[in-house]
């Protein structure tokens, strides 16, 4: 049985935080979670690094920061949210290391945070502590860049999933995730897959053909994929760049939440692969990267 038992909620005050706090709110509505709003207070040379270590005056400025961060997660959501009651926690240290670390060690369900989706060129970056956690974290990650517009708690709705896979490795264990994702919250689950884009060049030979057996290889791993999941969701195959084929099947039908997998290869990207950043800053929905 699907269970989102304890969700994290990272916050740095923000009204990109309010956002993520809303979906917090309703998935643990929806599933019964415990919610735990975590803020990292950075050790002293993160914010005062102008300052010589081990000096009292840097000694004193962080102790009366910390005593204002600590009426800050006192406050924090309480206007907004007056009726919700999340775990408020403050931890010292590194703030993408110290996520990662908290939600395995007390073994969370899903972490919930934003990235800097603020501004005509934020919008298309990820913040650097949520890229962190999304390449280390061990449990599903739910972001999106349009979190800080987040409709109120009462609106948002799982009415469609999609589930959007690579039919790699690990794509079994995202549909699972998705499936079971939609299927606890009564939600239509849909599944999409990109495959090559492959355009002749001006005087090349390109064989047409290829492009229908890539179509139908790809349709017979999908009906593999859910005869192992149990699924018979309807599916969205198309050629092309994979951010924008998944962006495109969002819109498309609505999708409320976008499921998409995280690879265990090393290198540049990490365990996320590397569409993953682009597929999270052009859907138009949240994102999870299970």
């Amino acid at each position: 049985m699907f269970s989102l038992a304890k969700i994290l909620l990272p916050v740095d005050f923000s009204q990109r935080a309010i956002g993520a706090a809303r979906y917090a709110k309703a998935l643990s509505e929806q599933y019964g979670a415990e919610v735990t709003m975590l803020h990292i207070i950075p050790p002293p040379h993160y914010e005062f690094a102008s300052m010589e270590a081990g000096s009292t005056a840097l000694a004193e400025l962080y102790v009366n920061r910390k005593a204002v961060i600590e009426e800050e997660s006192r406050n924090f959501l309480v206007s907004e949210l007056p009726d919700f009651k999340p775990k408020r926690l403050l931890l010292e240290g590194d703030p993408a290391r110290e996520v990662v670390r908290y939600a395995h060690d007390e073994g969370y369900s899903l972490i919930v945070m934003p990235t800097h989706g603020y501004g005509p060129f934020r919008r298309f970056v990820l913040g650097s502590v949520t890229a962190k956690v999304l390449h280390d974290a061990d449990c599903p990650v739910w972001t999106g860049v349009h979190l800080e517009g987040a409709p109120p708690v009462e609106q948002i709705r799982f009415n469609t999933v999609l589930c959007a896979v690579d039919l790699g490795p690990q794509s079994e264990k995202t549909l699972a995730w998705a499936a079971q994702f939609a299927c606890a919250a009564k939600a239509k689950l849909v599944i999409a897959h990109a495959t090559p884009s492959l355009e002749g060049r001006t005087g090349e030979y390109f064989d047409p053909d290829w492009r229908l057996y890539l179509a139908k290889q790809a349709a017979e791993r999908l009906a593999e994929l859910q005869a192992q999941a149990g699924t018979k969701a309807e599916t969205i195959v198309e050629a092309g760049d994979a951010p924008h084929v998944v962006e495109a099947a969002a819109k498309q039908v609505a999708a409320d939440v976008v499921v998409i997998g995280r690879g265990s290869a090393s290198g540049v990207f990490g365990r996320l692969r590397a569409n993953a950043y682009s597929i999270i800053r052009q859907s138009p929905c949240p994102v999870v990267s299970v």
